[in-house]
């Protein structure tokens, strides 16, 4: 199978007059050719397969800019789930996730918000072309719909960022042209009906599956439409929807024998990997301060690895209220955080963690192989694993009542780590599973340890109606972000009234 880690051939630029395309020159098995025809013309592209998917790839770049997975996505999550406590050199904006204390005028909420909406208008430009694409001659049926599928993939994708981070948004589903009125904000409720759930449906129908032999690594597929379409009826409470989409794949993958597996950079794409957010620094990372929302140019390396090393930069580090989550002997502990004492750069370190910090972060961290951190690490981020739908479908069980199957989907994901059952006399003193209610208890515990720092824990908590537990979050406000002032004034479809509660 190919691996294709670069998605930075095409760029539509939201809220500009302009469509800007960069044409891929061709692909390989490492990288897909950057070239530029001086502003290709989008009335005339996409007469090529090759045009094709190098619109296509541009989505993809979306979800590497620093307004996603480049920088903000881990800061905003893991601070707001109070997984992470800051050090004194944490930058203010950050430390605003700690304290809730942002408003609409915060610099990476706006460029989370745009940075999904420049990835929704490029993929309605593959949509809304779809006649135009299925009059290729030369490409297959097959190809032409799996480009399509990709689309509404992502376009899914990052509605799902939007409506679960704001609430009602504007609904967007052709190009952005000139002179057009704003859009007003739409109900999440229609989105998710109209526009989340129909692409997540066709995707799953188009899409290649993660184990045929056409599938390139990094792009959507088949198991990544089903576990995010799963996860969307979820979120949704339409437990028997969930339960039915995770059952199109819930056999499809196993878990990986060695935890750590799942973070590190010489095992991406593993038996657990369901959808990876691609990253890869000898692709080249010379863009990356250019911009934190157009995903243009060379951004094909994120932050995380510098912005959490113990050793480094350190802006953050794991919170006691975190670390006491783990049972005694669960190797997710020590898989999960570095330890005064630790080796590190292949045996040849010895951990010693600045601050008197009892711990420091070791998922998606190079410390393993280097003993420092660059500015730019290349390790994928596991944004869809095996084991959290494992837990989702836990979770659906439950809710539908049927809880010795939820018991065992657990079950199956302590295994892999030799933790004791739930339903055991030893799991019983910590956590009985004798009740629906004990048994979700102990799903928001095995979710807390399992996924922590992969950016699921605050929006987890949000959906149970669990926030009031978070330091400093005030209910009925914070569930949401702040619709960003830069949108306001530039959408006459939208004003300050129309601002979420208490901001």
């Amino acid at each position: 199978m190919e691996i294709v880690k670069k998605y930075k051939n095409y760029t539509v630029v939201l809220f500009y007059t302009v469509i800007t395309v960069l044409v891929a020159a061709g692909c390989n098995t490492d990288d897909l050719e950057l070239s530029d025809p001086n502003g290709a013309n989008p009335e005339t592209f996409l007469e090529s397969e090759t045009q094709v998917i190098s619109a296509v790839n541009a989505i993809y770049a979306n979800l590497q800019t620093q307004g996603l997975w480049g920088r903000h996505m881990f800061f905003m999550m893991d601070n707001l789930s109070h997984e992470n406590s800051g050090n004194p050199q944490l930058e203010a904006d950050k430390q605003q996730y700690l304290a809730f204390s942002f408003d609409a005028s915060h610099g990476a909420i706006r460029a989370y918000w745009e940075s999904c909406f420049r990835g929704i208008n490029k993929a309605n430009y593959i949509i809304s072309n779809e006649q135009k694409i299925q009059d290729i001659l030369g490409m297959s049926q097959e190809a032409k719909n799996k480009s399509i599928g990709e689309a509404r993939f992502l376009r899914a994708y990052y509605y799902f960022l939007l409506v679960t981070r704001y609430g009602d948004v504007p609904m967007i589903t052709d190009v952005i042209v000139e002179d057009q009125e704003g859009f007003p904000r739409t109900s999440l409720d229609q989105i998710y009906d109209e526009v989340i759930i129909p692409d997540l449906e066709y995707a799953a129908a188009n899409l290649y599956s993660n184990f045929s032999e056409r599938h390139e690594w990094g792009r959507a597929t088949y198991e990544s439409a089903y576990a995010l379409l799963g996860k969307v009826h979820l979120y949704r409470e339409d437990y028997g929807l969930a339960r039915d989409a995770f059952s199109e794949i819930i056999n499809d993958f196993s878990l990986s024998e060695n935890f750590a597996d799942n973070f590190l950079e010489e095992t991406e794409h593993n038996e657990e990997s369901i959808f990876e957010i691609e990253y890869d620094e000898s692709l080249g990372a010379g863009n990356l301060w250019d911009s934190d929302v157009t995903g243009a140019g060379q951004n094909e390396a994120t932050l995380r690895g510098q912005e959490y090393g113990w050793n480094d930069w350190f802006n953050v580090y794991p919170s006691d209220d975190l670390l006491e989550e783990y049972e005694d002997g669960d190797p997710r502990y020590t898989a999960s955080f570095y330890f005064n004492g630790d080796s590190f750069n292949n045996g040849e370190g010895v951990v010693n963690i600045p601050l008197e910090r009892k711990a420091a972060w070791k998922k998606y961290q190079n410390y393993y192989k280097r003993a420092n951190e660059n500015i730019n690490s290349s390790i994928n981020f596991r944004v869809i694993r095996y084991a959290d739908v494992l837990l989702m479908m836990a979770e659906a069980e439950n809710a539908l009542g049927n809880s010795d199957a939820a018991i065992d989907y657990l079950n199956q994901v302590r295994d892999r780590v030799d933790m004791p059952n739930y339903g055991t006399p030893e799991m019983d003193a910590l956590y009985p599973v004798s009740t629906p209610g004990e048994v979700f208890a102990a799903i928001v515990h095995e979710r807390k340890v399992e996924l922590a720092g992969e950016q699921v824990r605050f929006p987890d908590l949000v959906r149970w109606g669990m926030g009031g537990q978070i330091p400093n979050f005030v209910v009925g406000k914070n569930e949401v972000f702040p619709i960003p002032l830069a949108e306001i004034a530039a959408n006459n479809s939208i004003s300050q009234a129309d601002q979420n509660n208490g901001y």
